[in-house]
């Protein structure tokens, strides 16, 4: 989020939960924090608040789910936020009891002033740090200054972040979501699916991304099992895909085909392997729809271009296939890159 500047902090209670299933602590507060301090309810709003994307939307599944309830009953009456915080913080540990939840500070927190459209919102946050810091803390003393090491939570960002706001309260309230990548890799599916039951809004940033993930998984790892492709076949592809989102404003199937992967044996087995993506991810990516820049410039960082040769060297490839040519020297007994350039820098 980029404007935080009138957020206020209503109420904040912090409690101790996660990791049941081997053994971990679940500690509820029995009451909220003070946090009439100005500069403390700005370096708490900055840390819970500043990794969440607006453009990636969230709702709240309504049937059979915990959240979504509690949710609800805070929002139409704040004086139950002791109690209710409780509830979310005694689910997110039986959650944590079949899937991976290190023990961590769960903070349930009512923000006000949170700006959505031209208007202002309240909000419920949701918060899960797992992983201490340790650091060095000075103390003044008589004869000099000591320092102490103490451990805590880092403030650079939670682990686990959602803010829901009291807004569409008919279709699931509007969520913002935010996981680290640790995280994610620790378990895809605890934090958005089990404990919160997230389901995406399907708008242009829903659709931008996960076309861009799946064209990745496709070039990265399908493409090379179906077809025989280099890695800077690969490369070459996978910057040709980035150039078509970066280029256009909307993204059509068929153009991309054409544009892209260019040979009908290919087009096809990317169709075939959209519709197994679409099933085994439970998502729907439309064959047509707006090109989202802000996921664009999500996507990219993880589109590789750099060609890695055993522990020796890495190339950067930036374009002109046809100037990389591959083989195999039988003396030598080793692959080889042959490069052509026209100039040294």
């Amino acid at each position: 989020m980029n404007d935080l500047s009138t957020i206020l902090i209503k109420s904040l209670i912090v409690h101790q939960a996660g990791d049941a299933a081997q053994g971990g602590r679940l500690f509820l507060s029995e009451k909220a924090l003070e946090t009439n301090q100005e500069e403390l309810n700005q370096v708490l709003t900055h840390f819970m608040l500043k990794s969440l994307n607006e453009a990636e939307q969230y709702r709240l599944d309504k049937e059979s789910n915990i959240i979504y309830s509690a949710i609800s009953s805070l929002f139409e009456d704040d004086s139950r936020f002791l109690p209710v915080s409780q509830q979310v913080a005694e689910h997110f540990h039986l959650k944590s009891s079949s899937a991976f939840a290190k023990s961590g500070e769960l903070c349930v927190v009512h923000f006000q002033q949170v700006p959505f459209a031209d208007q202002f919102r309240d909000a419920i946050g949701i918060f899960h740090s797992g992983t201490r810091e340790t650091f060095l803390k000075p103390s003044i003393k008589t004869a000099g200054i000591e320092l102490l090491l103490e451990d805590g939570i880092d403030l650079k960002k939670p682990e686990r972040a959602v803010l829901i706001l009291k807004q569409d309260a008919e279709e699931g309230f509007l969520a913002y979501s935010y996981e680290s990548t640790a995280s994610k890799q620790a378990d895809a599916t605890f934090w958005k699916q089990v404990f919160l039951k997230l389901n995406p809004v399907v708008n242009s940033y829903h659709n931008t991304n996960a076309a861009l993930g799946m064209c990745k998984l496709f070039i990265s790892n399908e493409l090379n099992e179906q077809f025989e492709t280099t890695k800077a076949d690969q490369i070459d592809m996978l910057q040709r895909s980035m150039e078509y989102f970066k280029t256009h404003d909307n993204f059509q199937l068929e153009e991309f085909g054409k544009e892209v992967l260019h040979h009908p044996e290919v087009i096809g087995c990317f169709n075939d392997y959209k519709q197994q993506y679409e099933v085994a991810r439970q998502v729907n990516i439309e064959d047509q729809f707006d090109i989202n820049l802000a996921a664009v410039q999500k996507q990219q960082r993880f589109f590789k271009s750099i060609l890695k040769l055993d522990k020796n060297f890495h190339v950067y490839i930036h374009g002109r296939k046809d100037l990389i040519e591959k083989g195999f020297d039988e003396r030598a007994g080793k692959h080889y890159y042959k490069l052509y350039f026209d100039e040294e820098k």
